[in-house]
């Protein structure tokens, strides 16, 4: 692990010591310019800790963490910046900025944000629906190896052009139900591909609890639904449960584990755990 200044230590240490107890989070403070210029010369930290902040809601501290690395150029940032426009957490909800931003995240390699990108511009979740750009951004995130931007593809183009699994395009529809703003549906929908033995619904679960999208904020349930999903081998599950447990945030901190569960995501090629890996 990259050596952290004191009060950088100071700063996670707080959250990682509440979360373990279970204890509300007083408000978090806004790093200061040391703490901040140590998150750009060691950004994996910086995405664990912004990560860990927005887990804990305090969108302000996550998106001052995510800003400084995203004007570094960093893909994953200004992912992470998009979903804070596009759900209004800790500002102003704005479909536009939330697709630049996510296109930004995407021309700097980030597959999560052109699988955001080429799902959500199928409907008016980031304004007019624009098919055209839709289909150009789940093209670019199956070029980069993503097996549900393929199956997007496959149910925009029907089964002739392109085969594709029947779980794939059951999680493919429920993507889109989420994009498009049917969460209750999209809960739903998540919970039966869950329920068939897909350990991705129960990741997509635990980000809208986390999120408090369509179901209640649940940190507790996220956790539980991430390891349930991480145990199964889904490696975004596995990445996300390495976050908790290297911060505490949502579970009691666990270093050692925590880097198994990274190690684990990586050699799944999840993008995000594969540079955290190298950062280390």
């Amino acid at each position: 692990m990259p050596r952290l200044s004191a009060a950088f230590r100071r700063s996670l240490l707080a959250i990682c010591l509440c979360a373990a107890a279970g204890a509300p989070l007083a408000h978090a403070e806004l790093l200061d310019e040391d703490e901040l210029a140590e998150v750009v010369r060691k950004p994996a930290i910086g995405l664990y800790k912004g990560y860990a902040e927005f887990k804990m809601a305090h969108y302000a501290e996550a998106r001052q963490i995510w800003t400084a690395l995203a004007d570094k150029g960093m893909g994953e940032a200004w992912f992470n910046l998009g979903i804070l426009a596009e759900d209004g957490l800790g500002e102003a909800k704005n479909g536009a900025e939330a697709r630049r931003r996510y296109e930004k995240a995407a021309l700097a390699g980030s597959r999560n944000a052109a699988l955001r990108l080429g799902t959500s511009l199928q409907t008016s979740r980031l304004g007019t629906p624009d098919p055209a750009a839709a289909r150009h951004w789940l093209q670019v995130a199956t070029d980069l190896g993503d097996d549900e931007a393929a199956a997007q593809l496959a149910v925009l183009d029907g089964p002739a052009a392109r085969p594709v699994s029947a779980a794939d395009r059951r999680l493919a529809q429920a993507r889109r139900l989420e994009a498009d703003g049917s969460l209750p549906d999209a809960v739903s929908a998540y919970r039966a591909i869950a329920d068939a033995g897909d350990a991705r619904g129960l990741t997509r679960l635990a980000w809208l609890y986390e999120a408090g999208r369509g179901v209640p904020r649940n940190l507790d349930e996220a956790a539980r639904l991430f390891r349930q999903a991480a145990e199964a081998g889904e490696p975004e599950a596995q990445y996300a449960l390495s976050v908790m447990l290297d911060t505490g945030a949502g579970q009691a901190r666990n270093p050692d584990e925590g880097l198994r569960w990274l190690k684990a995501s990586a050699a799944g090629r999840y993008p995000p755990a594969v540079e955290a890996l190298k950062a280390r």
